[in-house]
Parts: C-alpha cells; sequence; structure tokens
C-alpha cells in the first residue's frame, strides 16, 4: 500500500514537473525514482500475473547517476545551449556582425567624427571671426573717412577690411564723375557680392552637418534589416527558435540602428546651434556694410563741399 501511493505521488510529481524543463523534469524525476527505489523493501516482488500488467510498475533497471551529477549536467547543457550570451557587448557585437553591418557602422562612426570635427572647427573659426569683427566696428565707428578707417585697422584681414577697400576703389575708378547716386550703387553692388561671398564662406561645413543628419538614421535603419534578415535566413537553417540562438544576431542588427542615432542627433542639434551663430555673424557682417557705405558717402559729401569751396574762390 505504501509503494502505491508513493508510485502514484511520483507520477503526479513528475506530470506536474513537465510545464517547469526537460531538465528540471530528468533531475526531479531521477531524485524521486531513486528515493522510491531505496525504501523498497529486500525481498524479491511478486511476479504479476502475465493477464493483469500494472500501469504502474517500478521499473527494474533505474540508472546508476546520482542527482549531484544529473544536475551538474544539467547546467552544463544549459550553459552550452546558450553561448555567447554574457558576452554581448557592443564590442563583441560588432566583430561578430555581418561585413555590410560592420561597414555600415564604421561609415557612421565616421560620420559622428566628422560632426564633433565640424564643431570643433567652427566654434573657433566663428568665436575668432565675431571677435575680429566687434573690434573692427568699434575702430570703425570712431573714423572720420575711408582712409582714417584703414589706417585704424591696419594690415588685418576681415570682412571689414574688403568693403572699405571695395569702397574706396570704386571712388578712386568714379574719379570725376559727378553723379554721386552711381557711384553709391556700384558700391553696393560691390558690398552685396563680398557679403554674399562671406555668407557661402562661413557656411562651409554645415552642409556635412545636415546631411548627416538627415541621413545617418536611415544608413542605420539599412544596416538593421540587413543584419535582421541575415539572422532569420540562420534561423532557417538551425531550425530553432531558442531566444539564446536568435537574440545575438538581432542585438548586433539593431546595434547599427542605435549607432545611427548616436550620429544623427548631434549632428542634428549642432547644426541648429550653428545656423544661429552664423545669423549673428552674418548681421555683424551687414552693419560693416553699412559702415562702409556711411563713410563712402561722407567721404563724397566732403569731396563735393570742397569742389565747391574751390568755386567759389
Amino acid at each position: 500500500m505504501f509503494r502505491t501511493i508513493l508510485k502514484l505521488l511520483t507520477a503526479l510529481t513528475i506530470a506536474s514537473l513537465v510545464s517547469v524543463s526537460p531538465v528540471s523534469l530528468s533531475v526531479m524525476s531521477l531524485s524521486v525514482m531513486s528515493v522510491a527505489l531505496a525504501q523498497q523493501p529486500a525481498a524479491a516482488p511478486q511476479p504479476s500475473p502475465p493477464s493483469q500488467p500494472s500501469a504502474t510498475a517500478v521499473p527494474q533497471a533505474m540508472p546508476e547517476t546520482p542527482p549531484a551529477a544529473a544536475s551538474e549536467g544539467a547546467a552544463r547543457s544549459l550553459r552550452a545551449a546558450m553561448p555567447g550570451l554574457h558576452e554581448l557587448s557592443p564590442w563583441s557585437m560588432f566583430l561578430s556582425a555581418d561585413i555590410v553591418v560592420k561597414g555600415v557602422i564604421i561609415g557612421l562612426v565616421f560620420a559622428s567624427l566628422v560632426t564633433w570635427t565640424v564643431l570643433i572647427a567652427k566654434t573657433i573659426e566663428l568665436s575668432a571671426l565675431k571677435g575680429r569683427l566687434r573690434k573692427a566696428l568699434r575702430k570703425a565707428a570712431e573714423a572720420r573717412s575711408l582712409a582714417d578707417a584703414q589706417l585704424s585697422l591696419g594690415a588685418k584681414d576681415s570682412v571689414l577690411s574688403s568693403l572699405l577697400n571695395a569702397a574706396m576703389r570704386e571712388a578712386r575708378m568714379s574719379a570725376g564723375i559727378s553723379s554721386d547716386s552711381g557711384i553709391k550703387e556700384r558700391a553696393a553692388s560691390s558690398f552685396a557680392e563680398i557679403t554674399r561671398a562671406e555668407s557661402r564662406r562661413i557656411r562651409i561645413g554645415m552642409g556635412l552637418l545636415a546631411t548627416i543628419g538627415a541621413t545617418a538614421p536611415f544608413v542605420g535603419l539599412f544596416g538593421t534589416v540587413w543584419g535582421i534578415m541575415n539572422s532569420f535566413i540562420g534561423i532557417s537553417k538551425s531550425q530553432t527558435t531558442n531566444l539564446a540562438v536568435v537574440a545575438p544576431g538581432i542585438a548586433e542588427a539593431l546595434l547599427a540602428t542605435a549607432v545611427g542615432l548616436a550620429a544623427a542627433i548631434p549632428a542634428v542639434i549642432i547644426y541648429n546651434h550653428f545656423s544661429r551663430v552664423t545669423k549673428a555673424y552674418l548681421e555683424l557682417v551687414s552693419r560693416s556694410s553699412g559702415t562702409a557705405a556711411r563713410l563712402l558717402s561722407r567721404d563724397l559729401d566732403r569731396s563735393h563741399g570742397a569742389a565747391h569751396v574751390r568755386a567759389a574762390e
């Protein structure tokens, strides 16, 4: 009677452990069966009649593997079934990725380096240009003529110096012409050309930022799609849907999207920052153009006043 109850309890325990895992089932069933065998009497069991076989008969031959060794083997098999699960770092995922995904990631990292290089270079350039132009404007505001402004600025290369040179050249080439409006119009045309050239020069590098910010997410998405496609091909070949087999390939593919976003987000932020800074610098350039135009007009009026004085004498 006790053996029958023990057999029933063993069967119920095995049935309840089926939903846990195959490894736990094998370990627990071996443990319970070994306990049942240990509690059997030493006498040989009575043979059952041939016509009435028992459905719950205990097998006579049991494996001799102890439960501790079975548990060790189960843990070893689980570790073997999940290779590289502890190695899912960004660097290991990059090394084990497909050649196309590697190329995408390398390109995105290079684009990110270009973004930070443009940030450093443009910050230094704009800071130097704005400081130099502000000093030049302060000096030119105290000058009485174009010649005085050029002397106060010296040989410093700035956009204001270019504007003053253009005004002086136009006044010299228009000597003997009594129409001041024509001289001012031609000088204004030269100022506009210099301003446009300075605007184009100061925007160098911003096109790269705009391109990286607009295309990097899609380049990363291309790498992700390619990697996931290869992962699904590998899953179909291995004919398994185990998460330990599927996860590394998908993680490698998603790494491309992460790198694409890491390259695109700073590029967009830096582009917007330089758009504001460039606009402020171009306002200083516009003020410089107005300063040169005022000095030219003052020189023209002064020259006409001197001519009238000589005519009156």
